[in-house]
């Protein structure tokens, strides 16, 4: 069986983990009024100015890669290999790395979001997603794992009630070092194998920019709430906006 066989075999399990996620947020999700909806106390049917709006979008875009992930894998032979007796058995590897996924996940959406700032959170979360399972190699992915559940414990931990999310900037310290030593031991393991690829050198830039364009685009574009204003990037972002590019903008300065 060859190396594609056995990543579509693991893409097809991948998919069904993504899809159930993302079904589930979905539903959560549509618990928040759309149409007619309320903001700041004051009655709007502006449907862009729903609160649902953003994490209609995140979850449905999930929706459909998990569903164009399934079809790929079952168009390349994964689901067959998947499904069959060899990969009904206990693979106790694959259990591990869905698990990881699974962990990854939780711990970002439960753990991070609330209580970190976005922008942070997410560069971890994608650079673990990518890094730990470009290869499949099984220390690298303990290693991805490990990074996004250290800060994970610490802010659920130290900063559990929802009346501490907003206020200190600890959990966000602990998340930036966290993100920029994954980030470290990434191209220090990738350059001792010689391996360093197109997918790793891309792997910061997008790990920042994707959420630094979506908090932008929330916050200044479709005037949505973002998790944790008072983290500790956007907090900054979002006082140089207001404080110095609005008023130069408007000429006032």
């Amino acid at each position: 069986m060859d190396e594609k066989t056995i990543l579509r075999a693991r893409d097809f399990w991948t998919s069904i983990v993504l899809f159930v996620a993302s079904l589930f947020f979905l539903f959560q999700t549509s618990k928040i009024p759309f149409f007619n909806s309320a903001s700041a106390g004051v009655d709007s049917a502006q449907w862009y100015d729903s609160a649902a709006l953003v994490p209609f979008g995140i979850f449905g875009i999930l929706l459909v890669l998990s569903i164009v992930l399934f079809v790929i894998s079952i168009r390349d032979g994964g689901a067959k290999v998947a499904l069959s007796a060899v990969g009904l058995d206990i693979d106790l590897h694959e259990i591990k790395r869905l698990f990881s996924i699974s962990l990854i996940l939780a711990a970002y959406i439960f753990a991070l979001v609330p209580r970190v700032d976005f922008i942070i959170c997410s560069a971890l979360m994608i650079t673990a997603l990518i890094w730990g399972y470009h290869r499949g190699f099984r220390p690298v992915t303990y290693i991805a794992t490990a990074a996004v559940i250290v800060p994970s414990l610490y802010a659920l931990i130290v900063n559990f009630p929802q009346s501490q999310w907003g206020k200190p900037h600890d959990d966000d310290w602990f998340t930036l070092v966290s993100f920029l030593a994954l980030t470290a031991t990434m191209f220090v393991v990738e350059f001792r194998a010689k391996k360093i690829d197109r997918v790793i050198k891309v792997t910061p830039v997008v790990a920042v920019l994707c959420p630094l364009i979506l908090v932008l685009a929330m916050a200044f574009g479709f005037r949505q709430n973002v998790p944790n204003r008072t983290g500790l990037l956007f907090s900054q972002i979002e006082y140089n906006y207001y404080v110095n590019l609005r008023p130069l903008w408007q000429g006032k300065k």
